[in-house]
């Protein structure tokens, strides 16, 4: 029993034993002190002061009744240094000389919170000292109720978090099922290392192998686990958050290796728990407005929303409705289909990674995603095919093999106009799925399409791409070169040539090089408009002729 009591310190007391918001008011430098005991010393006795031995946790009691106070604090943190105590623990506030006394002997200082009953501390302390095991299930079931009481009054998960930082003492970081960073509390011996250890948690690859798989991290009968980060001395306790038996984020406790302890590791699965609660009502709230918005949307495309009533609607969702708007409609296409959630999931990543104002709506009875996206007024298509871009790339990202077909619809300048701008966009998806093509198309730039597409001589249009383009396909095949694609994206880059070597990821000089040889293999001045005019038509027209 004496190993048992002499492992114990005065940072297990706090953590384990003494009621939840105690804090630690001086000394906190000198928590690992061990305890033997604890005593509790009532102020209208002087004498009791005396009964305080080497190793103990002396307990000052507030007056009871109208005693009158013999011993101030003071004098029990000079007692406490003079006998080698462990630490002092105070019911009422503690006084400026008091705590100047504890940080000049090194006497840890600890504030019980508000109505605790020194008797219940002291029983509290003794069955830890005692029996460890039984008291650290006590203490778990403590701190549950804690975690989810800070849920049940819907403070949000910015303050579970920081409940958890207050009872580990350690820092903590709660991520979503992508390692996007939800909350977060750091500790100040960290600030100098703590972009290397954001980066390393950022990654999801360097999740323990036990929990990436998201829709079995239910079945782990150890659900904690304990990391080394890439920090030397810093590890974390780890925790998957799981609701409906599935994996929807990660809880980590970070510390130094050797202090993350037996309580950490239940706050770790308690917490968890907690932030599932927290993950779950976000989700109900979520799903909530979701639905309100696409009933909404449903009825501003039938035209029956008043401009008043879209301004309301527009400020319950935080949205500004004034803006110019420009619809994009997404659907998956090809052999590799997913879901719409999926796809809504991933445009919803991307418009909040880049800080964007739409609204996004999962139409699922006409198997599409329609992002009404609030665009600048002086370029708003541009920008808005830029949204585009970055949500084909990121599908193509997450779903190798997929892909999706997308439309751009004309700017909205007004709230009636939306619906125009829908349809275009619609419009421009089918004429994207019937190109089979990944690139975003844009409405005002599909007449040439249309007109290329309702043209029945095809031996005139093969004709036509042989004489502009045939000597080009001919080198491309002979040398294995590249002046075809070179072309292509010189004019998706409108000619832009800086653009256009970023997006062949070649120097500048290269692509000069490259242009120079299609003039002297075409034979051609690519300076004149009408010659860009004919390549940038019959780069089209093989195209087209390809795919049909």
């Amino acid at each position: 029993m004496i190993d048992q009591i002499t492992s114990i310190t005065v940072e297990d007391i706090r953590k384990q034993a003494l009621p939840l918001g105690t804090r630690v008011i001086a000394g906190d430098g000198h928590l690992g002190q061990s305890v033997t005991w604890a005593t509790v010393i009532y102020p209208e006795n002087k004498s009791a002061i005396k009964a305080l031995q080497r190793g103990e946790l002396a307990l000052l009691s507030s007056p009871e009744g109208n005693g009158q106070r013999q011993l101030t604090d003071v004098d029990v943190v000079r007692m406490a240094a003079d006998m080698n105590a462990s630490g002092v623990v105070l019911c009422e506030a503690a006084s400026p000389a008091a705590i100047a006394e504890a940080n000049a002997f090194s006497i840890p200082l600890l504030l019980l919170p508000s109505g605790s009953r020194i008797r219940m501390v002291e029983k509290s302390i003794v069955s830890l000292l005692v029996d460890k095991k039984g008291q650290i299930e006590r203490r778990a079931t403590q701190i549950y109720k804690q975690l989810t009481q800070i849920s049940s009054r819907n403070e949000g998960m910015a303050a579970l978090i920081n409940e958890i930082a207050r009872l580990t003492n350690k820092a903590v970081v709660v991520q979503d099922k992508r390692m996007n960073i939800i909350d977060s509390a750091e500790q100040p011996q960290f600030i100098g290392v703590w972009e290397e250890i954001d980066n390393f948690l950022r990654s999801s690859s360097n999740l323990p192998t036990e929990v990436q798989d998201r829709m079995r991290v239910s079945e782990l009968d150890n659900p904690v686990l304990m990391q080394s980060l890439p920090v030397p001395g810093v590890a974390r306790l780890i925790c998957p958050i799981i609701t409906k038996n599935v994996g929807r984020g990660y809880l980590s406790i970070i510390g130094r290796d050797t202090e993350l302890d037996d309580i950490d590791t239940l706050v770790t699965e308690h917490g968890a728990a907690a932030c599932a609660l927290e993950m779950a009502k976000a989700k109900a709230i979520s799903e909530t407005e979701k639905r309100l918005r696409g009933t909404f949307l449903d009825r501003l495309l039938l035209g029956d929303v008043s401009q008043q009533e879209a301004m309301r609607q527009g400020e319950r969702f935080d949205h500004d409705m004034q803006a110019v708007h420009v619809a994009i409609v997404m659907a998956w296409q090809g052999e590799k289909i997913f879901s719409n959630r999926r796809l809504e999931t991933l445009i919803n990543s991307i418009v909040h990674g880049q800080h964007e104002q739409a609204l996004v709506w999962q139409r699922d009875q006409v198997n599409e995603l329609v992002v009404f996206h609030a665009s600048p007024p002086d370029n708003p298509i541009d920008t808005a095919l830029k949204l585009a871009h970055a949500c084909a790339q990121e599908a193509h990202r997450q779903y190798p093999g997929a892909r999706i077909a997308v439309g751009v619809g004309q700017a909205a300048k007004d709230i009636p106009a939306w619906r125009n701008s829908y349809r275009d966009a619609v419009q421009a998806l089918e004429l994207a799925r019937r190109l089979n093509t990944d690139d975003p198309l844009y409405i005002g730039d599909l007449g040439v399409y249309q007109l290329i597409l309702s043209l029945n001589d095809r031996d005139k249009l093969t004709d036509f791409c042989e004489r502009t383009l045939g000597a080009l396909v001919k080198y491309d095949r002979d040398q294995n070169a590249d002046l075809i694609k070179t072309l292509e994206a010189f004019f998706q880059c409108h000619g832009n040539l800086s653009q256009t070597a970023e997006t062949l990821f070649v120097h500048r000089n290269t692509l000069l090089y490259r242009m120079n040889r299609i003039n002297d293999i075409a034979q051609i001045d690519l300076d004149r408009p009408e010659i860009r005019l004919a390549l940038h038509l019959a780069l089209t027209v093989r195209r087209l002729m390809t795919i049909n």
